[in-house]
């Protein structure tokens, strides 16, 4: 859901290429590191460990919060709203971790980053207990996963002591719902309730000190088997501890599945201003709206863009192309000639071959769509797409998406895709082929 105003595309200066690239983390001078911080200093704890199997196929190779949205990378945008109220982050790693590690590297614009694993996804509250050793001093937690803006992590930092982030949602019941004592203080959280007694969500994010690990230590696990942050606020509440509930009324988009990253990155391009023209636009090219061409990117002659779009460093786009935003052409990536790209996401090394339609559709890093292949977007019935989520069809709430397709997938000429269709990682399909149903073998 989204509340509020979106997060502002604040990355130009900084921009992340393939995982493990070095050169999109350049090493950090005396000139470019913060000032010491007055006071307590303050973690981040940024929770980065799950498997993300709701996101399949984009997932079946990399951690979710390495996806791309815009020019940064999830769990970069993580970092990039907590940076003015944090003095270091320490990264709760599960699945593919390494490929964190190899990205991030050891420190974030000048900000120390430290790494602990959880290698048995056991609940939040276990992932928290695995940075216990780290940490020795007042702590957020955050989400690796999600679109927020930097007045969140602001929030939980002004509050006093233990806090829990709220916001207000039209239709709590697939929430934990807070209600409050009449000092603002948290006075219960009721998991996903059919009469829910407020309309404050918990957004997952949370304040702690560092006694907080004891009352971890004490939790009990959960009826599905796991260790819940709640369920230690709950002995936090039994022990009479004020628990503050930080308010936030910005942007909370929950990337959990495919389309969510094409809203994640509607909402992020909604924010682009203006023309940002580092790289090499041809004569003949037509830009309309806003459009970022990163330096080292190609607009060839003939290439029409209509934005929000970016174009990411080393890109190659056209002749004779068409780009309808909001669109992302990733690092490496190339679109051919005489091809239409609408509203969708090309990750890095992606390349589209000559006179093919993308529309509305999640290409992964080194996707090769032959010459010709078309994407279907739209239902002939007027319905919703829906797409299958963890073995389940699930209404994805959009009347135009087409495909997602994971990474090194390679499509024959003339392929067609039908609409919602997932295209799995490493998959092939034959000249002029026709795919009306998932192919998922990893």
């Amino acid at each position: 859901m989204t509340a509020g105003a979106p997060p502002s595309f604040d990355g130009l200066d900084r921009l992340d290429g393939r995982e493990g690239d070095a050169a999109s983390h350049p090493p950090t001078t005396a000139a470019d590191k913060p000032s010491p911080a007055v006071g307590p200093s303050m973690y981040g704890v940024v929770l980065a460990a799950g498997r993300g199997t709701r996101m399949r196929p984009l997932t079946d190779r990399r951690p979710k919060p390495l996806l791309p949205v815009g020019d940064r990378s999830l769990l970069e945008r993580v970092f990039d709203t907590a940076i003015d109220v944090v003095d270091e982050f320490v990264v709760v790693t599960g699945y593919r971790g390494d490929a964190i590690r190899e990205t991030i590297g050891e420190s974030y614009r000048g900000y120390p980053v430290h790494y602990v694993e959880q290698a048995e996804a056991l609940g939040t509250a276990h992932a928290v207990a695995q940075v216990e050793p780290v940490v020795d001093d007042d702590f957020l937690v955050l989400n690796g996963d999600v679109v927020v803006d930097a007045s969140l992590p602001r929030a939980l930092a002004d509050a006093e002591g233990t806090a829990v982030a709220a916001t207000d949602v039209a239709d709590p019941r697939a929430y934990g719902v807070l209600s409050t004592s009449d000092d603002g203080s948290l006075a219960e959280i009721v998991e996903k309730p059919d009469d829910p007694p407020t309309t404050l969500a918990n957004v997952g994010c949370y304040a702690f000190e560092p006694d907080v690990f004891e009352y971890i230590d004490r939790t009990p696990e959960s009826e599905r088997g796991e260790y819940e942050v709640t369920t230690t606020l709950e002995l936090l509440l039994t022990d009479e501890r004020s628990i503050s509930v930080a308010r936030y009324d910005g942007t909370w988009l929950d990337v959990g599945r495919p389309w969510e990253l094409l809203t994640a990155t509607e909402t992020v391009l909604d924010e682009l201003d203006g023309r940002h023209l580092a790289g090499t636009v041809a004569e003949g090219v037509h830009l309309d709206g806003p459009v970022v061409v990163e330096e080292g990117a190609t607009l060839r002659s003939g290439v029409s863009v209509a934005g929000p779009a970016v174009i990411r460093e080393g890109a190659e786009v056209g002749p004779n192309a068409y780009l309808r935003g909001p669109t992302v052409v990733g690092p490496d990536a190339h679109v051919g000639h005489a091809v239409e790209v609408k509203n969708a996401v090309l990750m890095a090394g992606a390349s589209v071959g000559h006179q093919s339609y993308v529309g509305d559709s999640v290409l992964g890093r080194d996707v090769n769509f032959g010459a010709g292949t078309n994407v279907a977007n739209l239902r002939h019935d007027g319905e919703t797409v829906r797409l299958t989520v963890k073995g389940d069809r699930v209404d994805t709430g959009r009347r135009k998406l087409g495909a997602i397709v994971g990474d090194a997938a390679k499509t024959g000429i003339n392929t067609s895709l039908n609409a919602g269709v997932r295209l799995g990682a490493g998959e092939r399909t034959g000249p002029g082929e026709v795919v009306a149903r998932d192919r998922m073998s990893e």
